[in-house]
């Protein structure tokens, strides 16, 4: 356990010394790629990602694969396909492929329906803090989960490295409490990441500390919660609210966490609108 000064939380942190093998999803997908005798789930796999390459445009070489079928301990009839896609503008094409695959009468990529549907809705309104009505909705909005060939599917976007625009240490995060807020989104484009992060305006505090009116983002590190909401519409949190202080411009402001270690589960971001 590790107690870091900049996020003021303790945390799980493993020595680099510790570290025997960094599995890469990029590197195990081209390994099955080129496989000379995939079994019958890296087959669906290779026919997977080669159906979002050539409907994004994306090249092979921006996806990977993680989960089960990443460190070979998948099962034939019950594992999913976990697929990694790297990059904003590549996870965007993704996106609008698989969207656009789900309406085309006999596509063989489909949304979730009847037991599935069911059984995905009750877990989340089960395990979250959610009416039957609100997970479905966050649903509707969840364009990454659904079915290839009879066999369910994720796919997680991921930044570059060069994408990244903080590091360790570039600020400070300190917990002012729980609090319940109003706001409306005001920029979405790192939502589909995790954690995802929105941009908001007009924010109002429901319950907490009434003081605050500097809240400029939400972030979720509940992946549940990502890409969800779209400009302009109105979503209501309950998180950690945090004072975010960047180190070298001094700059202040508020941030509310959804997914902390002292909610408890009880967090989570509603869609208003």
């Amino acid at each position: 356990m590790f107690y870091s000064p900049f996020y003021n939380v303790l945390m799980t942190a493993v020595p680099l010394e510790y570290m025997a093998r960094h599995y890469k999803p990029e590197e195990k997908l081209t390994q099955i790629m080129k496989a000379r005798r995939p079994d019958l789930l890296q087959k669906k796999l290779k026919s997977f990602v080669s159906i979002l390459a050539e409907k994004s445009g994306v090249s092979i070489e921006s996806f990977g694969v993680t989960g089960s079928l990443l460190i070979s301990i998948h099962r034939l009839t019950i594992s999913d396909l976990d697929v990694t896609v790297y990059g904003y503008k590549n996870s965007l094409a993704v996106k609008r492929a698989l969207i656009d695959a789900y309406v085309v009468k006999g596509s063989n990529i489909k949304r979730f329906e009847d037991a599935d549907l069911n059984a995905w809705v009750k877990n989340k309104a089960g395990i979250h803090p959610l009416t039957f009505d609100e997970a479905s909705l966050i649903y509707q909005r969840k364009w990454n989960l659904g079915v290839f060939d009879g066999t369910k599917f994720s796919v997680h976007p991921v930044k570059t490295e060069d994408e990244v625009n903080e590091e360790y240490a570039d600020r400070v995060y300190e917990s002012v409490g729980s609090v319940t807020v109003g706001a409306v989104v005001h920029q979405n484009s790192e939502s589909m990441f995790l954690p995802a992060v929105y941009q908001v305006r007009e924010a109002k505090v429901i319950k907490g500390p009434p003081a605050t009116t500097d809240i400029e983002e939400v972030v979720s590190y509940e992946g549940l919660y990502g890409d969800i909401a779209e400009v302009g519409e109105t979503i209501l949190v309950k998180g950690k609210l945090e004072q975010v202080t960047e180190r070298k411009s001094k700059r202040r402001y508020h941030r509310v966490l959804v997914g902390s270690p002292e909610g408890k589960g009880a967090e989570y971001i509603k869609l208003l609108t």
